[in-house]
């Protein structure tokens, strides 16, 4: 468990955009970034936020009919961050009829023009960051910001190196004004191993009283396989595509749904390696792997819910990436952080 001591030091602002279930801000606000505003276009994720922070400004609304000059706060914040959805690469030969995901990217790049922020935060898929057959794209986003005046540098992270017991990977862009990028140090890896699933769960697993949460614990000793959201518009929740539920079958876990509850004391399961019963993970445990406190609650039904989740950027990814650029603006952080 991360244990991290109280931000006493200066607080800067940021503007999120596509703000999901809050998983970027989240871990920007960690870093001592609050928002003056977020912004999300689906119901249930302004709900998620305004349920976990009554406090913060959240305006419900799509990116692409976002006017700044409605939203004078939003001028000249420290920090401009994005959690888009996923880019294809397909979309960017397709000009006059794009993706939408493509769309918001854009939309993203212009409103740098118009709030001028000292920096920017992109998380994305890693092929955006990294694939040649993004290159067209990168280059529409990299022309803009020159243009702008900003200096840029593209990442590509895996969640792991930060603590979240995920192998996950993120396309991350870092932009800064003028020649601050200079003084932008990448965030390093964690030096302790992640933790592994068994160790993120077991007790979760064992609330109710299930007699073999510590036997399940034990033999899931390996990080989690990415987890995926799904579509919006069909389909239950699962935890990822045929591949991952393989990987998940091998830690005795059923990746193709997603539970109400932890297993309780007269639930079944076999020990033996080709044992038939596989455990479920509930909504709060599939947070946890995205590195979630406990208390952050996801608004709505349980698929609903998952499919925030799943579609969450890991917080401790956005504080590490919060930190090295609030030292590149030459602004102290918290104290490194510690484990317990």
């Amino acid at each position: 468990m991360v244990i991290m001591e109280e931000f006493r030091h200066e607080r800067l602002s940021c503007l999120a955009v596509c703000a999901g279930a809050g998983g970027l801000a989240l871990g920007l606000e960690q870093a001592g970034f609050d928002p003056v505003l977020l912004l999300d276009n689906r119901p249930v994720a302004c709900e998620t936020l305004r349920l976990n922070r009554p406090d913060w400004n959240v305006l419900e609304s799509d990116l692409l009919d976002f006017v700044p000059e409605e939203h004078r706060e939003c001028y000249d914040v420290d920090l401009l961050a994005a959690g888009l959805p996923r880019v294809k690469a397909s979309a960017a030969v397709r000009r006059e009829d794009s993706d939408e995901e493509l769309r918001l990217l854009e939309a993203t790049v212009m409103l740098v023009h118009g709030v001028q922020p000292r920096a920017l935060l992109i998380e994305n898929v890693s092929e955006l960051a990294s694939k040649p057959a993004y290159e067209p794209i990168r280059a529409v986003v990299e022309a803009e910001l020159e243009h702008l005046g900003y200096e840029y540098a593209w990442f590509v992270v895996n969640a792991m190196w930060h603590g979240v017991p995920q192998d996950r990977k993120q396309g991350i862009l870092v932009a800064l004004k003028g020649d601050s990028m200079r003084d932008f140090v990448p965030p390093p890896r964690d030096t302790d191993p992640p933790p592994t699933v068994g160790e993120a769960l077991g007790a979760s697993m064992a609330a109710r009283g299930w007699p073999h949460a510590a036997a399940w614990a034990a033999q899931a000793d390996q990080v989690a396989p990415t987890l995926v959201g799904g579509s919006w518009n069909r389909g239950g929740p699962d935890l990822g595509p045929t591949g991952s539920k393989r990987s998940w079958a091998r830690m005795r876990v059923n990746g193709g749904t997603v539970a109400t509850d932890v297993p309780g004391p007269d639930d079944r399961w076999d020990p033996s390696p080709d044992g038939a019963d596989l455990v479920k993970l509930t909504v709060e445990q599939a947070a946890r792997l995205q590195g979630f406190p406990d208390d952050w609650s996801f608004a709505g039904g349980k698929t609903v819910r998952y499919r925030q989740v799943g579609h969450a950027s890991p917080p401790p990814v956005a504080r590490a990436f919060g930190l090295a650029i609030r030292a590149a603006l030459g602004r102290r952080g918290p104290a490194p952080r510690d484990r317990q």
